[in-house]
This record gives C-alpha cells, structure tokens and sequence, in this order.
C-alpha cells in the first residue's frame, strides 16, 4: 500500500497531528495533498472532541511551497477551459488558508524545516508557529517570476511582523532563519529539532486542557479583531462574545474547580 499524502494522527486526548507526507519532495504541494488537508479540515470542524491541531512535515521539510513539476487538477477541472481551470486551482490552495482560520481549533505549526510560498502561507495562516532550529523560511512566490502577494501572505505577515519588515521580505524573496524569524516575531519559539514534535504537542494539550467554547470565541475573537477598524468596535464585538460565553457549560465547571481545588473538566 502507498503511503498516504496526509498522516492523521490523535497523539493526545482531544488533539489531531496533521502530517504532510511527501518527504522526497520537502512535502511541496499537489491538488492531491491539498485536498487531503481540505478533507480532514472538514472533518475536524465537525469533530467537537477535538480541541487542537498540529500542522507539520515529514522529513526534512514543512512545506517548501508548490510542487514546480505540477500541481494536478483541483476537483472539477475538466481541462475544457484553461482560464477556469487555473482560477480552480488557484482558489483550491487559498481556501485551504482561509480554511485553517475558519476551524474553530487552534492551529499549531510545527515548522520543522523548509517554509516557503505556499508552505509559508499555511504556517502564517495558523494560530501559533514554533521552529525548529532548521527551519528556512522565505516568500519564495517572487523567485518563479509572479507576484509575492499570494495566498493570503500580503494581508498576514504585515500583521504578524509588521509592515517594514514585510516589504523588505516579500520585495526582496531573502530566507530567514529560525533564530531571525524568532527575533521578529514571526515564531513564537525555536527549539531543537528533536524536541518539536514535544514542544507542539505540550502546547497542544494546554490548549486541550481549557474549555473549548472559550477557546473557539477567543480564536474568533482575535482573527476578527485584526480586520475592525476601531478600539470601540473591538470592545463592543468582545461585549458580545462574553455575554454568549457565560451561558456556556464551562463557568460554573471553571469556578466549582477553583473552589474545590481541583482540575476542571470541560465537556466536549
């Protein structure tokens, strides 16, 4: 049997491990594996047990970005309209980054090497980034002659980095390291390659460990507030998302924990 695109995994209680699986090739990109992700993300959002994902790659690589000898076809490409067809293509890749901010789990990626165009896009378009010290990251979407705003990268990495250090970035398709994306905020931490998997995996059942309706609402809450153009508007859309989450199950389970000493535990 061939070995599958996409390793799912549950390393822990209430937490999937999403693996792209093509090692050889530093797991770039095909319409295969694309909508291997796109299926499992489904999955996932219907799935209320689980609470966290880890996104990471097989081998030496995360995701070096779109397989250059071809990407295949996007379900429902017939090859009877190129324009169309293309089009398909193009938005079969970039849903699956809105994709990963629509789930309502936290995204974990574990960048345990080369990130780059599409691969980098995946890692920006996930709730928290940790690296090992091999991981290369680079907007390499310029380096094969087309524009560096793509996949969702021109909106994203502004508002992780900030807008300077973007542009020189995304105009210049330079790689960064793991100690330089660590220093720019890029990652939120580096450790040895060895100790990746763990590192996400403890970070993973943190998340795990609260109640999921909080954590969905926060997750919401703070993709939204990157888009509302005020500090009232934020306030009033936050007013909102609290007063909905205090009918939730989890208060009174959170405060009879804290009273009686004990660990809380939060229904599915």
């Amino acid at each position: 049997m061939p070995e599958p695109l996409l390793i799912v995994e549950e390393p822990a209680a209430h937490v999937r491990r999403l693996t792209l699986n093509r090692p050889e090739r530093l797991n770039t990109m095909t319409a295969e594996l694309c909508e291997a992700l796109h299926e499992q993300l489904r999955e996932i959002e219907r799935d209320r047990s689980c609470r966290a994902v880890v996104l990471t790659g097989a081998g030496r690589g995360f995701c070096a970005g779109l397989d250059l000898a071809g990407y295949g076809r996007a379900p429902g490409n017939d090859g009877s309209d190129e324009s169309r067809d293309r089009l398909a293509n193009q938005e079969h890749m970039s849903r699956l980054v809105l994709g990963l901010r629509a789930l309502p789990q936290p995204v974990i990626a574990a960048v345990n090497g080369p990130s780059a165009g599409f691969g980098l896009a995946l890692a920006l378009g996930s709730d928290i980034r940790l690296a090992a010290e091999e991981a290369v990251f680079r907007v390499a979407f310029i380096n094969i002659g087309v524009s560096n705003c793509d996949m969702g990268t021109s909106w994203l990495l502004p508002r992780l980095i900030g807008a300077s250090r973007s542009h020189e970035l995304m105009l210049t398709g330079r790689r960064v390291d793991a100690e330089e994306a660590l220093r720019i905020g890029l990652v939120s931490d580096v450790v040895e390659q060895d100790a990746l998997a763990a590192r996400a995996l403890a970070a993973a059942e943190q998340i795990a460990e609260l109640a999921p309706w909080g954590v969905q609402l926060t997750k919401q809450g703070m993709w939204a507030a990157l888009e509302i153009p005020s500090e009232q508007a934020a306030i009033e859309y936050e007013d909102r998302q609290q007063i909905m989450a205090t009918f939730g199950a989890a208060p009174p389970e959170a405060i009879g924990a804290f009273l009686e000493k004990r660990q809380a535990e939060f229904i599915d």
